[in-house]
């Protein structure tokens, strides 16, 4: 068989079998998915980067916008019973859900027309992430994946691309090295990292050398760069096992007062965690939070998202007190936002239901204009009447800018297709500084 005809999952689940059957080890779930190859830090966008790190926070499920980031306190009809509340930027406000968020909107912008052609969450999802439509014939990188390629190292032997919660995150047609590195529970940091009982180094090391005789030949006769990018897997899985690094996985070495500040939800700790890797120089780390699907009981499943011990309030407020407090905020760029929103009028279960003609996007840190909203939405928040509309591509390229990378670098699928990190987004220069 030829390894043309391998796909790339086959490719990844046998490497991951000889890894653990080899070298008694599970360290990579992905199988090469974070191995990365050394790059250079490539040429800078049309600035100097803002920012240097990435915190991408994803409210799965279609977060309702009129109840969290932009509220309509004019139309109770639309509105319900969620209160405003003011915030610390003059004239900005949230929903009364939101409290501790508020005292950091002077450190933020939130862009209020955020518009989305996709109304499923599979596809929207897919949008957000890729910045292209889901087809059938190509799987597109995730932004995560466009950002561990484009940004270059800062350290080299940790990830730059991790993602904390939920599924996806693969490179698409990009080496395998940018897919992210999945985290299923942040309390439990990086699974199967550690050697196995029955080896000594001894041992461990026969096996490492039987391997890379084994792939010898192998690799010189399909010299192609997924080939060369598995080929690393056993010296960098090694490397990272008896590196330092491997501590910024572990939020246990956390003082009581950290978690207790993050909150013990997984949403939290995720944040916490976050916080870790970027200290450790991950470049990208996306923290998703699910349960947004609000079709019924939409007030009281948004009061429960956003307070209380597993909501979203305590955690945000506290990643953005917390990097702000370490001198991290002015180089880490956090985003939080959602695949689309819902709609403003409340059906008969008390719901809302799938709105992709307006929701917002929350940006704060490095590169952000603190204290600012973009554009405005019609009295009843169903489609942007000041401002143009802000599709997930403009996002997208709006972060990528803010990081200094390249929107015109071009990358080749298998095919020959060209393809670019953000498609055809614009930057959005209002908000940022």
């Amino acid at each position: 068989m030829s390894i043309n005809n391998i796909d790339e999952l086959g490719r990844r689940e046998f490497i991951a079998n000889a890894a653990k059957a080899c070298l008694g080890v599970g360290l990579m779930p992905m199988a090469g998915s974070y191995i990365h190859n050394s790059v250079k830090a490539l040429t800078p966008g049309a600035r100097p980067a803002k920012a240097r790190h990435v915190i991408y926070l994803n409210m799965g499920g279609a977060m309702s916008h009129l109840d969290t980031f932009g509220p309509k306190p004019n139309n109770p009809d639309i509105q319900g019973p969620v209160k405003s509340i003011p915030t610390s930027a003059d004239g900005v406000i949230l929903s009364e859900y939101l409290p501790l968020t508020a005292k950091h909107m002077h450190n933020a912008a939130i862009i209020k027309t955020m518009v989305t052609s996709q109304g499923a969450h599979e596809q929207a999802s897919y949008l957000m992430h890729t910045s292209y439509l889901k087809r059938g014939t190509i799987v597109h990188p995730t932004f995560g994946s466009w950002v561990s390629k484009l940004s270059g190292t800062i350290n080299r032997t940790i990830p730059r691309n991790v993602k904390i919660g939920g599924g996806g995150g693969g490179a698409g047609f990009l080496e395998a090295e940018h897919g992210a590195l999945p985290i299923g529970d942040p309390k439990s940091g990086l699974a199967n990292s550690k050697m196995a009982s029955y080896l000594d180094d001894s041992k461990f090391g026969n096996r490492l050398a039987m391997a890379e005789k084994l792939n010898t030949n192998f690799s010189t006769q399909y010299q192609q760069k997924q080939v060369r990018a598995y080929s690393k897997l056993y010296e960098d899985a090694v490397k990272l096992m008896k590196s330092e690094d491997l501590n910024a996985f572990d939020i246990s070495q956390e003082p009581q007062m950290m978690h207790d500040l993050y909150g013990t939800s997984n949403f939290g700790q995720g944040c916490l965690l976050a916080r870790r890797l970027i200290e450790n120089k991950v470049r990208y780390v996306e923290v998703t939070r699910g349960g947004w699907d609000t079709h019924d009981n939409n007030f009281e499943a948004v009061s429960m998202n956003c307070g209380g011990e597993n909501g979203i309030d305590q955690p945000l407020n506290a990643l953005l007190l917390d990097l702000e407090m370490r001198g991290l905020l002015k180089e880490t760029l956090v985003v939080l936002t959602s695949e689309f929103g819902r709609t403003p009028n409340i059906n008969g279960r008390d719901g809302r239901d799938h709105w992709p003609y307006c929701f917002t996007a929350f940006l704060a840190g490095g590169g952000i204009k603190g204290g600012t909203t973009y554009g405005e939405t019609d009295d009843q928040g169903r489609t942007p009447a000041e401002g143009k509309p802000i599709k997930p591509e403009d996002l997208n390229a709006t972060i990528a800018y803010n990081l200094g990378l390249p929107l015109n670098d071009v990358q080749y699928s298998p095919s020959g297709r060209p393809f670019t990190l953000a498609h055809n987004g614009e930057p959005l220069m209002d908000i940022l500084a």
